[in-house]
């Protein structure tokens, strides 16, 4: 089964909002063997839609649409529909029930144009719509399946691993599993990762290789295809192990993690705590980590060291440090990270300094930046690099440094253990 996925909705063309449920539903389907050649968007126009759908029908079995089935006079994708395929819309009482409940359970005056929502091709299987109001559906006509979810991905994601996931499943003919990983890569730019494996790109068949750059790091997306799922697995792991012989000292997680997210995981396997002393970041090390669940288990808390002041009052930074070689130096990276950790009492450590732009400091250019690696029976690590960017690229590329860093210290310290 081939599809195509339409997604519904102007505000999607006005770059108000972004399409984040196409990519989930691609990697939805992919594991049920489905292939995606096309995304569509198009906006909240009858005659575009239709249109849309007509050339959606020469080239795809499964028509999947998203957005468009809510109660305002814009949301016109299961009018759309209805007409192009010939079949009524009628009432769905179970979901017209669930309305009403939610109106009374809220304590509001439900309108008519809320009954809407609750209208539904004539025939369709319907999907339940567990946290929301619309019903997701599916309906067969004339060789091809097509299946009308909600806009909101909090409403559509659930819905389709409920329900959606089954209906396809029931109807697709083949055996055959896709089945994909992603590797992440930070330290090395996609244009030296895909020189390093390039060979590999051109002979590629079954597995597939789709290299991917964005915001400092680089993924490759490598797929299998087989009727065993095991042995699709085993593919992609000779064909990892592949790329690992080449650039595997790059390579530090898989498919959505992040190196924050990986940056937890050891300290909190490894029993560490940690602490931040942030200049040139302003906070965003910690703000990062805090946002992850279950931070408070391995963060103490940190200090947000924007004047020398700060750094020598608060983090005791030496005077002479500050006079001799500056805040932006190898030396007050070190003081940053050792003080902290033992302030507040961590096993880690870490600290940035630097000058994020757009004028230099202390003599030093743009882009010029230390971080500090100190871990407990450890010798502190201080690492320089230089950054060419905006202010705020650069300090948000010199978090991720510093959590690349990081993540090496730490597992050669497990290692050493």
């Amino acid at each position: 089964m081939d599809a195509e996925i339409i997604a519904v909705g102007s505000e999607l063309l006005l770059g108000q909002i972004v399409n984040t449920n196409a990519r989930f539903l691609s990697q939805q389907l992919a594991g049920l063997g489905i292939n995606v050649y096309f995304h569509t968007v198009v906006g909240d126009n009858p005659d575009r839609l239709k249109t849309a759908i007509e050339l959606a029908e020469k080239r795809a079995d499964l028509v999947i649409f998203s957005g468009g089935l809510g109660p305002t006079k814009d949301d016109l994708t299961k009018e759309t529909i209805a007409r192009h395929l010939g079949k009524e819309l009628v009432i769905d009482e179970k979901a017209l029930s669930s309305i009403e409940v939610f109106f009374q359970r809220t304590n509001r005056i439900m309108t008519e144009n809320n009954r809407k929502q609750a209208l539904v091709l004539q025939g369709a299987q319907i999907l339940p719509n567990d946290h929301g109001m619309a019903p997701g559906m599916v309906v067969e006509s004339n060789g091809h399946t097509y299946m009308l979810l909600p806009g909101p991905p909090k409403e559509l994601e659930p819905m389709f691993i409920q329900y959606g996931c089954q209906a396809l499943s029931n109807r697709n003919q083949t055996n055959e599993k896709i089945v994909s990983r992603v590797l992440r890569f930070f330290g090395i730019g996609e244009a030296a990762l895909e020189t390093e494996i390039l060979d590999l790109i051109d002979a590629q068949s079954n597995p597939t290789i789709a290299p991917l750059a964005g915001d400092g790091e680089v993924t490759l997306r490598l797929t299998a295809r087989h009727v065993d799922e095991k042995k699709a697995q085993l593919m992609l792991d000779e064909l990892e192990n592949t790329i690992n012989e080449r650039v595997g000292e790059f390579l530090y997680g898989y498919d959505n993690t992040s190196l924050l997210e990986e940056v937890m995981k050891i300290l909190k396997t490894s029993q560490l705590t940690i602490t931040a002393a942030e200049s040139l970041t302003g906070g965003l090390f910690q703000q990062g980590l805090t946002a992850i669940p279950g931070a408070s288990s391995v963060f103490y808390g940190g200090i947000v060291c924007y004047s020398n002041q700060v750094k020598q009052q608060l983090l005791q930074v030496r005077q002479e440090t500050l006079d001799t070689q500056g805040a932006v130096s190898e030396q007050c990276a070190k003081e940053l990270a050792e003080n902290a950790s033992t302030i507040f009492k961590t096993d880690v450590g870490i600290s940035f300094t630097g000058v994020a732009g757009p004028e230099e400091l202390e003599g030093k250019p743009v882009g010029t930046v230390y971080i500090g690696i100190a871990i407990k029976g450890r010798t502190t690590r201080v690492e320089k690099i230089t950054l060419s960017g905006t202010r705020e690229a650069n300090r948000n590329r010199a978090v991720k440094f510093g959590c690349s860093f990081l993540l090496r210290s730490l597992k050669e310290s497990q290692n050493a253990n």
